[in-house]
């Protein structure tokens, strides 16, 4: 059995998707450090010319560490109309847009007051739009201890898995070894982003790659999941 683990992102990139459908399990770590500066709490959408962030203002405190499922939302700012008319603004003319922009309309009216309920209720939509039914777990509910290769390795055990899932960049921190003396298989995804159509409020003719998951469904919709598959 195949699993993979990520941090629960704010609209998550294809490969974020894309490495959930090559798993037999998917965990959401959301019991480690929230690292500021990434894409836990922000991601890219199309514009026009190029491309632009949507960033959720978050409070973090200040020398210490933070968890991820303790992240505050700051809505003390009026970052969810700022999305919701960003996304009408650069997808409107896509044609899709209407088939999912009544999600986030709603969404967006919602009050938010944990980045990962916002974050995890986001991910399971559009899980479910692509036709995904991988199982998810949460890594609080599976009571780890270790850290590090071993927190994983210790995941992997509790859902009986024999094969970890990561992402290239885990070739920078894992270690390796460790699988191995475990008896479990390490892998790493291989992501070639695809290309497909991009929509715009004008008409661009190069591709913007990494962008946002919504990019893929407002412009290729029910065929998102066949795109996602060619990467």
């Amino acid at each position: 059995m195949i699993i993979s683990v990520h941090q629960p992102q704010y609209l998550p990139w294809l490969g974020y998707f894309h490495k959930i459908d090559k798993s037999d399990c998917f965990v959401f770590l959301d019991t480690v450090q929230y690292k500021t500066r990434e894409f836990i709490n922000r991601n890219k959408i199309r514009t026009r010319d190029s491309w632009i962030w949507l960033t959720v203002p978050v409070k973090t405190s200040t020398g210490s560490r933070q968890k991820m499922s303790d992240v505050l939302v700051d809505n003390e700012q009026n970052w969810a109309q700022e999305h919701k008319r960003s996304l009408e603004v650069w997808y409107a003319g896509a044609p899709f847009f209407n088939n999912y922009f009544p999600f986030f309309e709603t969404l967006y009216a919602q009050p938010w007051d944990r980045l990962i309920d916002l974050n995890v209720a986001i991910i399971r939509y559009v899980l479910q739009q692509l036709g995904v039914d991988t199982p998810i777990y949460f890594e609080s509910e599976l009571g780890t201890t270790e850290k590090s290769t071993a927190r994983i390795i210790e995941i992997c055990r509790k859902l009986n898995a024999d094969t970890y899932l990561s992402g290239t960049g885990g070739k920078q921190y894992l270690q390796e070894e460790l699988f191995k003396e475990a008896g479990m298989r390490l892998r790493y995804q291989e992501f070639h982003h695809p290309q497909y159509r991009q929509k715009t409020a004008s008409s661009v003719e190069r591709f913007e790659p990494c962008m946002s998951i919504v990019d893929l469904l407002f412009n290729e919709g029910p065929r998102s999941i066949d795109v996602l598959r060619q990467a």
